[in-house]
């Protein structure tokens, strides 16, 4: 008999799904009995239970920037500086889903001074210590940098959850040129501007991915610029990327970059035992349906049921005993996501 797969924890961006749902036309604009915008928490239940359906994860955390306070700000002050005022009505449910989402019996991490990016990070080595797999549910690009041979992606993109893509380490090299390991320099060379981080003049994707290609990493390629042969790097990007590339601005606008985009991977993430599935459907319903968020049928992969349209299940086995969680069979292809 094969090994079973180690167990699964499925970790969610809050924010970012939250933000996703909000501007996805096809949720609505759904509102409770006092009228509280509801819609964008409704859509983040929502993403959560078809992950779960799709993965039949054992166990689940969302995560959560802190409200009040960002270290990364503090270091950089024009980070994220360009971003418009939210809406009231988002701010509102991102106040409120950490709350509702523990009613529901989901846990959530919101850590003092970071976000849900470090949360990810962080929830990912936990679970790797403890042998476990994890699926990062994201629509950013900077969880790219936390996949291994135990980490994957699972990134939301414009279209919802029917167009969300499975990344791992070989899907990343073939879209865009660089290993898991990479991605940090690579997005450092190209800058980020969704979060006012300007990259190296003169490097887009394509360039970034080809000096990485070249040399390995940002510092091989800065050592061989330093011995002197810059025509080598020049050769690689051109003439001018490769003089941005080797000046002192070029390598203090990597650095920053570099430090704001690592990843805390050392935050406090609850005991993996207590993030497990199935959750109790009742509790679930009771807690959204105080939200005006009426779900039922949809939340049977975070509750241990079975797909609306499954047959009547099996007799259960003898061993099996009230609280325990009784194992599916995965869907198909599901041994392929990983």
């Amino acid at each position: 008999m094969a090994p079973s797969a180690p167990p699964l924890l499925l970790v969610l961006d809050g924010n970012s799904l939250l933000h996703r749902a909000y501007h996805a036309a096809a949720t609505g604009q759904l509102v409770d009995a006092s009228g509280r915008a509801v819609w964008a928490l409704k859509g983040l239940v929502g993403y959560a239970a078809r992950a779960a359906a799709l993965l039949r994860p054992d166990a689940l955390v969302v995560g959560f920037d802190c409200p009040d306070y960002s270290a990364r700000k503090e270091h950089y002050s024009e980070y994220k500086a360009h971003r418009p005022e939210k809406p009231a009505d988002l701010t509102d449910q991102i106040t409120a889903a950490p709350a509702l989402l523990n009613a529901t019996g989901i846990a959530t991490v919101v850590p003092h001074a970071y976000e849900a990016d470090d949360v990810l990070a962080s929830s990912a080595a936990h679970a790797r210590r403890g042998g476990w797999r994890t699926v990062l549910m994201t629509s950013d690009r900077d969880s790219f940098a936390l996949i291994d041979a135990s980490t994957s992606v699972l990134r939301v993109r414009n279209g919802g959850f029917d167009q969300a893509v499975l990344v791992t380490s070989a899907a990343l090299a073939e879209t865009y040129g660089v290993t898991p390991s990479q991605y940090r320099d690579y997005a450092a060379l190209r800058g980020d501007p969704s979060d006012n981080l300007r990259g190296v003049p003169g490097f887009g994707a394509a360039t970034a991915a080809r000096l990485l290609a070249a040399f390995g990493s940002v510092e091989q390629a800065w050592a061989v610029w330093d011995g002197g042969d810059h025509k080598a790097v020049c050769a690689v990007v051109g003439e001018r990327s490769g003089e941005h590339f080797g000046s002192a601005a070029g390598r203090e606008t990597i650095d920053r970059n570099r430090r704001l985009m690592a990843m805390r991977d050392d935050l406090p993430i609850p005991e993996l035992h207590t993030l497990r599935l199935p959750l109790s459907l009742t509790v679930m319903k009771r807690a959204l349906a105080g939200r005006g968020i009426i779900l039922g049928p949809s939340l049977w992969a975070l509750t241990g049921g079975l797909p609306p349209d499954a047959p009547d299940p099996a007799p259960l086995p003898q061993q099996w005993t009230r609280g325990s969680r009784r194992r599916r069979d995965p869907l198909p292809g599901q041994l392929a996501l990983f």
